[in-house]
């Protein structure tokens, strides 16, 4: 096991003044910022590990660990709806994407007893498909929007022949989801080869066996990627819809302000 202690985390804090010095010398005005970002960061995890600890003893329920989750799916769907406010009802349409995302991936995983359900695994896998899932929302939620905004002449030209909503908004949500969804299918094509993943690479510094931790890791892509494209899919076909009228019209659709 590997036990770096209180004085090793402060020692891997010179690794934050490389990054503040590099900073300064080539004049990015960004060390604050790197700064702010390295304590924030262990401020968080230090509340965390504070919190699973008392979430994870043995003896604790199961519906700590379920709670735990839903304050994440709530956190997500609200960052997501922050990170595109020129969206109407953004927030229950994520959350909708996020719950279908869990119901889907960890009912496989647990469903299926690929892995035991228990805190210590419910509540990391949990989080990392939240975590991995909200930038895709967030890129296709935008995509959508900005889709039909620079492209409202095509798609007003598409409902004037003829058709409805949803194919007249096809080829535009297409590439939408085609834009969140490929960075994540790249990662996943390069992962071993180009980089090893976190849970591979804690799970080894743990002392795990290497073919052990590539079978966790494979499970772990797999559950990423298999919540991205569900979450990506219900918040597109979410925002199309948000973004007609009944009688499949394109509402005003302004730029947000700058």
């Amino acid at each position: 096991m590997s036990d770096i202690g209180w004085t090793g985390l402060a020692i891997s804090l010179l690794l934050v003044g490389v990054a503040v010095i590099l900073s300064m010398a080539r004049r990015l005005g960004l060390e604050r910022s790197i700064v702010w970002a390295a304590i924030r960061a262990l401020v968080q995890l230090l509340i965390v590990g504070v919190a699973l600890d008392l979430v994870l003893e043995p003896d604790r329920p199961l519906a700590w660990s379920f709670l735990w989750v839903a304050v994440m799916l709530v956190f997500a769907a609200e960052t997501v709806r922050r990170r595109a406010p020129e969206i109407p009802e953004l927030f229950v349409l994520t959350l909708v994407a996020f719950g279908a995302a869990s119901i889907i991936t960890l009912g496989v995983l647990f469903g299926l007893q690929i892995f035991e359900l228990d805190a210590r695994t419910l509540i990391p896998l949990a989080g990392l498909m939240v975590g991995n899932s909200m930038t895709a929302s967030v890129v296709v939620a935008r995509r959508v929007y900005e889709e039909f905004r620079d492209k409202r002449a095509e798609v007003e030209a598409r409902l004037a022949l003829g058709q409805t909503s949803t194919e007249a908004a096809r080829p535009y949500v297409r590439s939408a989801l085609r834009t969140a969804l490929i960075p994540q299918i790249e990662t996943t094509k390069a992962v071993g080869l180009v980089f090893l993943p976190g849970a591979m690479t804690g799970l080894i510094l743990a002392g795990v066996e290497p073919i052990d931790a590539v079978q966790v890791q494979a499970a772990v892509m797999y559950l990423v990627l298999g919540s991205a494209a569900t979450t990506t899919s219900v918040i597109a076909l979410g925002v199309q819809r948000r973004l007609f009228t009944r009688d499949h019209r394109l509402v005003r659709l302004p730029r947000p302000a700058a």
